[in-house]
């Protein structure tokens, strides 16, 4: 089995904490997007990953400390590591077809701006699965439309009558991703754009066109993080689960606490210094950071950031702050000094 990462995008809807570091690298928890995405992936495959493939962008944006982590996690999980670069912004087809070298036997591609909990069920019948879950409002969202038997015959993007309430995630089976590559390379070749970028779903169409059986599968949890709220959103439904799990320690035994409380879940790194400060919940702090005189709730702080004389909530603050009082529901990006 291999995964297929596609990350070439800079996620200008999570600005400003995107403008020096990758979405899919910005901490959720204690781990990176991406970090987390495909570790769940692989847990819930429950079989051997054998090569793990990350498609990134600009070299200035996604540099050496990116492909150094990405490689680590690969090999961490006992996979290969292969590094791909998407040349232009093209869409998702044309990101997927920069991996063209690993696009063969079975694998999964997964978009790295979203989090999930599940259990991965693959059909052996099925040519191709696409992960949904069922949303209220599906008019904002890509949909698959299914037939009596199930199978999915259609991919509708932002229906304005009902299609089904089934919105596509972002993840995929393929029992043979070559028969895909084969697909988008006709796409590229024919010059097929909509919205002026070569699209994953032309390719299924065309699959779908051939026979080919694609059928659903559901997901407990999406967990977008596409924008500062639904990011926070994430963060605290993970602090949830992660403490339900008791798989991972949460507080690392060096924090210190002087006259300071800790509200679960909590995640706080190494080196951490707390001072006359409730903490919590649904609080994640990076490494290295001094914290004073403050009150943080269901707020993301980064790394290496001082924070005094503060009261926090539904805060996401970056690297390298040094932010002093007043103000609330903020969003301050790497490198700021707030007095």
């Amino acid at each position: 089995m291999k995964i297929i990462v596609p990350m070439a995008g800079r996620g200008s809807r999570l600005r400003p904490h995107s403008l020096t570091v990758p979405k899919p690298l910005i901490p959720v928890a204690g781990q990176p997007i991406v970090h987390r995405l495909v570790k769940d992936i692989a847990k819930v495959l429950k079989q051997p990953i054998e090569e793990i493939a990350f498609v990134l962008g600009d070299p200035a944006f996604f540099g050496d400390d990116v492909v150094e982590s990405l490689r680590q996690l690969a090999q961490e999980l006992g996979a290969k590591p292969s590094i791909y670069r998407q040349d232009q912004p093209l869409g998702t087809g044309h990101a997927i077809m920069s991996a063209k070298p690993s696009l063969s036997g079975p694998a999964v591609i997964a978009y790295a701006d979203t989090l999930i909990r599940a259990e991965f069920d693959l059909d052996p019948f099925a040519d191709s699965v696409i992960w949904t879950k069922q949303v209220d409002n599906p008019e904002a969202y890509g949909v698959v439309k299914l037939d009596a038997n199930e199978h999915i015959i259609e991919l509708v993007e932002k229906p304005t009558e009902f299609v089904s309430d089934q919105a596509v995630i972002g993840i995929y089976y393929f029992k043979d991703v070559a028969v895909l590559k084969e697909k988008l390379q006709e796409v590229l070749d024919e010059n097929v754009m909509n919205g002026g970028e070569y699209q994953i779903n032309d390719g299924i169409k065309r699959m779908m066109a051939d026979g080919k059986v694609f059928k659903t599968g559901t997901v407990d949890e999406w967990m977008d993080c596409g924008n500062k709220n639904v990011t926070l959103e994430t963060n605290a439904k993970m602090l949830g689960f992660l403490q339900s799990d008791n798989e991972e320690q949460l507080v690392d035994d060096s924090v210190v606490l002087e006259n300071s409380t800790i509200i679960p879940p909590c995640f706080i790194d190494a080196g951490t210094v707390l001072r006359n400060t409730s903490v919590g919940p649904y609080v994640s702090i990076g490494k290295d950071c001094i914290i004073e005189d403050s009150s943080v709730k269901n707020s993301l702080i980064q790394n290496q950031t001082r924070i005094k004389n503060a009261n926090l909530e539904e805060a996401m603050i970056g690297n390298y702050v040094n932010y002093d009082g007043g103000f609330t529901k903020i969003s301050i990006g790497d490198y700021s000094v707030l007095e």
